[in-house]
């Protein structure tokens, strides 16, 4: 007979795999698949890029999810003749196998709802990363180092493409700012979980006397807008542009050239540099498109300060919001203070482990 607490993951997964053929409509679904594959066969389609790359992405979406579907449905249907097996038999690693294989597809079908909570205009977008040190001097330099680190893994975990922007080195060690661009389906919905402070408590190895300092260090976090020109209006009497000559390894154009650029925000203050591209009008293109997304996230920031004051929240997303604490001294923890989500093991989550807090978060909020 098989054990009660099996058979209640059995019936756990069962439930949220039919809650999910709701809310993904796989016959809606096979009529997208249906249409696109119709309308990529029109010629008039491939005359226009944009149309055609939007509807080629449609496609594969829906085929992609109906694929995952069908995946979870056989899942299911495996761990049931596993059970079955296991009446004939009695082999107990049967009953190992079909907890392993509940286990594995609960998983994917509680990834699968958060994904459905994200549904905002650029939840499914690209995303910029910026990561500031705070207050903390080297100790926070080297910090905001080893956080940009944790984010570029995170990235990288996921099999999404990680390019440098900007990078300002500290004096003696770390860095003062970075900006990256990390490129992945969901990238902005699930990183936007982590713009704020996060506070390091550890002895220092920048003293003499090994005493324990606290540092800070900030992330920004906003959408790449594609065809940003269209979406957000910057005049040019609003910014300065300054070139620069590029620093560190390069090539021969390095520190001879000025093709580093830098644009100054006059409004709001924002400065965005570049240094990565070849020429001065990619580093130019790129730093517009940052900033346009950095404004962009101001306003949205704007509009959930609104939406908080009229429900009666206090929300803060000031510079001072700490959002997490990583302690390697005197004991080892990682807790996010909105969620009360303690992780144990520190180095993990420095090595990009930080799907738990994003999750914890997201469901947090869900209405």
């Amino acid at each position: 007979m098989i054990q009660d607490d099996l058979r209640q993951l059995y019936n756990s997964a069962k439930t949220e795999l039919e809650k999910a053929e709701k809310y993904l409509n796989p016959s809606e679904l096979s009529s997208c698949v249906k249409k696109c594959e119709e309308d990529l066969q029109k010629p008039e389609v491939w005359q226009n890029s944009d149309v055609s790359s939007k509807i080629s992405k449609e496609l594969k979406e829906a085929k992609d999810t109906l694929l995952q579907i069908s995946g979870w449905k056989q899942a299911l249907e495996d761990a049931e003749v596993m059970f079955e097996l296991y009446d004939e038999c009695k082999e107990e690693n049967l009953l190992q196998d079909a907890e392993k294989t509940l286990k594995q597809l609960l998983k994917e079908l509680e990834k699968k709802e958060i994904e459905k909570t994200l549904s905002g205009e650029y939840d499914k977008d690209d995303v910029i990363l910026t990561v500031n040190a705070g207050a903390g001097g080297t100790d926070a330099q080297d910090w905001a180092q080893m956080l940009l680190r944790m984010y570029c893994r995170w990235a990288e975990n996921k099999g999404w493409s990680v390019e440098l922007i900007e990078k300002n080195d500290g004096e003696e060690a770390g860095i003062k700012s970075a900006t990256v661009k990390i490129c992945g389906k969901y990238a902005y919905g699930l990183a936007k979980a982590e713009k704020g402070v996060h506070r390091l408590v550890r002895i220092s190895p920048f003293n003499a006397n090994g005493k324990r300092q606290t540092s800070f260090a900030s992330l920004e976090v906003s959408p790449v807008i594609e065809d940003f020109e269209k979406k957000i209006v910057i005049p040019p009497e609003e910014i300065t542009v300054d070139t620069m000559r590029s620093g560190g390894a390069g090539g021969q154009n390095v520190n001879k050239v000025e093709t580093a650029v830098r644009i100054l925000h006059k409004p709001t203050g924002i400065v965005v540099r570049c240094q990565q591209q070849r020429s001065q009008l990619q580093n130019k293109e790129t730093a517009m498109q940052i900033l346009a997304s950095k404004l962009l996230a101001i306003k949205q920031a704007e509009h959930e300060q609104k939406l908080s004051s009229l429900k009666g929240e206090n929300m803060d997303i000031n510079f001072g919001s700490q959002i997490r604490s990583y302690v390697f001294h005197p004991y080892k923890m990682v807790k996010d203070h909105r969620t009360n989500l303690e992780v144990g093991n520190v180095d993990a989550v420095m090595d990009g482990e930080i799907d738990s807090f994003i999750d914890t978060y997201l469901k947090s909020n869900l209405n």
